[in-house]
C-alpha cells in the first residue's frame, strides 16, 4: 500500500466510525418507524449492506478496507509465511483505530437522533446459541475475504463482503456482528443495535474462535499459500529470479 501508516489508521477509523453508525442509526431509525422487528431487522440489514459496500469502495484502496480486528490480525497471520501483506506496527496501529472508530460512530448516531450520547446497552446476548452464531458468522467471514484473495477474485470483495454480511443477519441467531471493534462500539448504546457490555467479552471470544475456524477451512479449502522466495541479484547485480526452492 502506498499511503503512510497514519494515512491508513485514519482511514480505518473513518471506516469503522461509519460503519457503526450506519448500523446503530438505521437501527434506531427503524425503531422510531416500525413496532415490527421483522421490519426493523429489515431495515437494518439493508442500511448495513449499501453502507458497507460503499465504504469499503471508497477506503479500500487507502488501507484495504479492513475496519474489523478480526480481518487485521488474520491478514497478519497469514502474512508472516508469505513475507507479505501487514506487518506488527501496522496491526498495531489498525486495531486501536478501528475500536476507537466504532466507538466514535456509536456516539455520533445517538447525538444524531437526540438520545443520550452513551448509555450502556441492556441487550443481553450472552446466550449459547447467539455465540454459536457468531462463531459461524465470522468463520463465514474470514473464509469469504481470505478465499476471495486466494483464487485472485478479490475485486469482488465490496460486493461479496456486503452481501454475505447482510445475508448473515438473517442466516445467523446473533445478526452477525462478525467484527469485535463494532461488537465493542455497539456497548455504548442502548438500542436496537446495542449488545450488554457483559455479552461483548464472550462475543469476542466466539470471533476468535471463528477465525481460526475461517483460516483453517482457507488452508484446507486452497491450500497454504507458498512462502515468498527471495530475489537474488544477478551476475550483473541487478535483481533476478527468485531462488527455487530446495526438496
Amino acid at each position: 500500500m502506498s499511503a503512510s501508516l497514519g494515512r491508513r489508521a485514519l482511514a480505518e477509523a473513518v471506516g469503522a466510525a461509519a460503519l457503526v453508525a450506519v448500523v446503530v442509526g438505521s437501527g434506531i431509525q427503524a425503531t422510531e418507524l416500525s413496532q415490527d422487528t421483522g421490519v426493523r431487522l429489515l431495515a437494518n440489514s439493508l442500511a448495513t449492506v449499501f453502507g458497507l459496500g460503499t465504504l469499503v469502495v471508497l477506503l479500500g484502496p487507502v488501507s484495504g478496507a479492513h475496519f474489523n480486528p478480526v480481518v487485521t490480525l488474520a491478514a497478519w497471520c497469514t502474512g508472516r509465511r508469505t513475507g507479505e501483506g501487514l506487518g506488527g506496527r501496522d496491526v498495531a496501529a489498525y486495531v486501536p483505530a478501528q475500536i476507537a472508530g466504532a466507538i466514535a460512530g456509536a456516539v455520533l448516531a445517538d447525538a444524531m437522533f437526540g438520545k443520550p450520547l452513551v448509555h450502556w446497552s441492556r441487550h443481553d446476548r450472552s446466550a449459547g446459541h447467539l455465540l454459536l452464531g457468531e462463531v459461524v458468522a465470522t468463520a463465514g467471514l474470514v473464509l469469504l475475504v481470505f478465499g476471495l484473495a486466494r483464487v485472485g477474485r478479490d475485486r469482488f470483495a465490496p460486493v461479496a463482503v456486503a452481501s454475505y454480511i447482510g445475508a448473515a443477519y438473517w442466516f445467523t441467531s446473533s445478526t452477525s456482528f462478525a467484527n469485535p471493534a463494532v461488537t465493542i462500539g455497539r456497548a455504548f448504546t442502548d438500542t436496537f443495535a446495542g449488545i450488554a457490555p457483559g455479552s461483548v467479552a464472550p462475543f469476542i471470544a466466539a470471533q476468535a474462535g471463528g477465525t481460526v475456524l475461517g483460516l483453517t477451512l482457507v488452508a484446507a479449502l486452497f491450500g497454504r499459500p507458498a512462502p515468498a522466495q527471495p530475489v537474488t541479484p544477478s551476475v550483473h547485480g541487478e535483481p533476478g529470479l527468485a531462488a527455487p526452492t530446495l526438496p
